[in-house]
């Protein structure tokens, strides 16, 4: 098994193919976190290494059996009001006012396979001997309050999934303030601290910053994950590049408010700290009730952020993404928003399809505008009814016409959404999240539907079902446009208010869940004005997601190599738009943009009709190029061989069975730079490999010792080179 424990020494190992997690239990009480890293055989004498029996100013003795300071032990599950001074992972109020919790060891179990997370989206398992799975309860004994830590150790990818459910055994209501999902520790402080930060339209830029002793962190108080900070964390050497060096990650499997936080001692011990952000939260846990935290993944690599990355791909791709879609290769889709916007009708629709049919597209997607009044924003969300005025016979209608022409049909829904200027809302303007009282704040002239009321969760599910039952529809394009505020619900009781983000974030898993699992055979594409909620929680229930709302060449390729860092490819819709680009209004060679969207889940957001010959040529060239290597971008280890973030060029290489894709861009220039060197990666050194426009035959060796050399004094250059294994 991947997962043992040492009954005399008391320690656990957690082991995946290349690396460690190790815990032990001190003096029978305390679970102290020991190692996580490069794989080892042994942990020796643990007690040797611990802080204990020192006579410390302000650092009081915690209990006389352990002769030990709480302040300067690894507890594995931290609590606050002990004399552990550090931010806690859980933190509790009882009935009679105190906030003391104090949790100490009485049992595991080791259980092959993976369990389910209640209400929740987690990494799974095919089957069971792919993990095995370590559950350690920690019971607080005056209360009665227990806290389940799982882990599991997958036996093929190196990644740790952890996650914590609190149970109330006692007899008391308790009042839950913060319950994280990991605490972990680096015993050194020499690294940076990594995240993914940005806004709408500028999604996921790297960050780096040096840990310094205190708090750093980035979270979410949006009740969604927000473009402003993923829900992901690396902590990196400072002399890690994409090829070497030690990165640590922690990717947060939800899609609410969040928290990454490092605490680093004034002994240089460093924190780490993730889950739900403890701001603005609070959860009544009534006696036999419990509470599921959401996971997190952990992965280590020695070998850089490359490494890093492709575990996450790896894990993600297969085991937290599902359904039909998960393994199969998505249509190249058309999407009519930008050509069209609101303005628009039967007739226009079916043209832009009749042209796309031509040059190969596979699957017309009809955005906003087909239901209600809806004409401009400010209206209509919240009736799901066609439009008789845009679309005389309805939604089914068009979607048999295009079906007919030989394409697939999709649409856009935004179901989380009430305007306040719809028939919904008239008739049920309570249904929104607001405080009574006090003034609704629209946003994008549209307010929140409660999704902590049944009630509201019924509506959503059966609304779209409906439309879904009546048409032949094969794909639907999630919307959320907007992020919550005025915190409050008419459906809760006054002491549960701060209960609503978490109870909203399980809401829209359980009716994802519901939809999901009846319409097994539509593709669902999720959307947040971009990539706003592209989280590994959401890619539980939607396989690809709109990567941003800016389809600008240059600007995708920072969005898109930023996003690679946690989300594989094959989850990254990537379309190419009209020029000039409607967020930056820069100007880009078709070619180009052409060249980037071939680098996620291909389609196409302009009017084909409006193209010349020339460029309708290049568009169906583009298109069966794309389809001879889409099986290798939705399946291929990625290599980030150049980062738009430390130079003027990008280049990306995926590899997946005898084929190897390598992506090559120049985003602007200056003169007499001459040519570039790109050494490939992943290959094996003795195989011959093909280019297959040119056929030239190169080892693997020379690709990735010698390289190939590309023009750099051509603004926006870009190639795409497929090289074969020769048999």
């Amino acid at each position: 098994m991947s997962i043992c424990f040492d009954p005399n020494e008391k320690i656990f190992y957690l082991n995946t193919p290349n690396t460690s997690y190790v815990m032990g239990i001190y003096c029978g009480k305390l679970l102290l976190h020991l190692y996580y890293g490069k794989k080892i055989d042994r942990f020796v004498n643990f007690i040797d290494y611990l802080p204990v029996a020192v006579d410390l100013p302000f650092s009081p003795i915690d209990i006389e059996e352990t002769n030990a300071s709480s302040n300067l032990l690894p507890m594995e599950y931290p609590c606050y009001g002990n004399v552990d001074f550090r931010t806690p992972a859980f933190h509790a109020e009882y009935e009679n006012g105190s906030t003391l919790t104090r949790f100490e060891y009485v049992g595991h179990e080791i259980a092959k396979g993976k369990k389910k997370l209640n209400g929740l989206p987690a990494t799974y398992v095919d089957e069971d001997n792919e993990a095995d799975t370590l559950y350690i309860t920690l019971r607080d004994e005056l209360t009665g309050i227990e806290a389940i830590l799982s882990y599991t150790a997958y036996n093929k990818i190196d990644a740790i999934a952890k996650s914590v459910k609190i149970q109330n055994a006692g007899n008391q209501n308790i009042s839950i303030k913060s319950v994280l999902s990991s605490t972990t520790y680096l015993f050194d402080k020499e690294f940076e601290f990594v995240h993914l930060e940005g806004s709408w339209a500028r999604e996921r830029n790297i960050q780096k910053k040096s840990l310094m002793n205190g708090i750093m962190q980035i979270d979410s108080k949006r009740v969604s994950s927000s473009h402003t900070h993923s829900p992901f964390l690396a902590l990196a050497r400072p002399w890690a590049t994409e090829i070497q060096g030690e990165v640590y990650g922690f990717s947060l499997v939800y899609s609410g408010n969040h928290i990454e936080q490092v605490e680093v001692s004034e002994y240089d011990v460093a924190r780490i700290n993730v889950g739900i952000n403890p701001f603005g939260f609070n959860w009544i846990l009534a006696p036999k009730e419990e509470f599921q935290a959401p996971e997190v993944v952990l992965t280590y690599s020695n070998e850089g952020f490359g490494k890093m990355s492709r575990t996450y791909h790896e894990l993600y791709r297969s085991r937290l993404c599902r359904g039909k879609y998960r393994d199969i290769e998505r249509p190249v889709l058309i999407n009519n928003w930008e050509a069209t916007y609101f303005d628009f009708n039967e007739e226009k629709i079916l043209n832009i399809a009749k042209k796309a049919k031509d040059v190969g597209v596979e699957l017309m997607v009809l955005d906003d505008g087909w239901f209600g009044k809806r004409n401009s924003d400010n209206c209509s969300l919240g009736d799901w009814v066609a439009d008789r005025n845009k679309l005389p016979n309805g939604i089914e209608s068009l979607a048999t016409k295009i079906t007919e022409l030989g394409m697939k049909f999709g649409l856009w829904f935004e179901p989380e959404m009430i305007s306040e200027d719809s028939e919904l809302y008239r008739i049920h303007p309570d249904w929104c999240i607001h405080v009574e009282g006090r003034k609704r704040n629209p946003a994008r002239n549209q307010l929140v539907l409660d999704l902590s009321r049944k009630d509201v969760r019924d509506y959503i599910v059966d609304s779209v079902s409906n439309i879904l039952k009546a048409a032949p529809i094969s794909y639907v394009k999630w919307d959320y446009n907007r992020n919550i505020s005025d915190i409050g619900s008419e459906g809760l009781p006054v002491e549960r208010q701060q209960e609503l983000p978490h109870r909203y974030v399980l809401g829209i898993y359980e009716i994802l869940e519901r939809i999901t699992t009846a319409f097994p055979d539509v593709l669902f594409e999720g959307c947040s004005g971009g990539g706003g909620r592209f989280d590994a929680g959401m890619i539980h229930y939607y396989p690809q997601y709109w990567t941003s709302d800016n389809s600008d060449a240059i600007e995708r390729l920072y969005i898109q190599h930023g996003t690679s860092m946690v989300m594989p490819v094959s989850t990254m819709g990537a379309h190419v738009s009209a020029i000039p680009n409607h967020q930056v209004g820069r100007s880009t060679p078709l070619k180009m943009r052409g060249n980037v969207a071939m680098s996620g889940q291909f389609g196409y957001e302009l009017d084909l009709n409006t193209l010349d010959d020339d460029e309708l040529e290049l568009v169906k060239q583009q298109i069966t190029d794309y389809k001879k290597i889409r099986e290798v971008i939705h399946h291929g280890n990625m290599y980030r061989l150049k980062s738009p973030f430390e130079g003027r060029n990008t280049v990306w290489e995926y590899i997946y069975k005898d084929k190897v894709v390598l992506m090559y861009f120049t985003m602007f220039t200056r003169s007499q730079l001459g040519k570039i060197q790109v050494k490939l990666q992943g290959l094996e050194d003795s195989v011959q490999y093909v280019e297959t426009l040119s056929g030239r035959t190169y080892s693997g060796s020379y690709l990735m010792n010698v390289g190939l050399y590309f023009d750099n004094n051509k603004e926006f250059n870009s190639e795409i080179l497929v090289f074969e294994k020769k048999q």
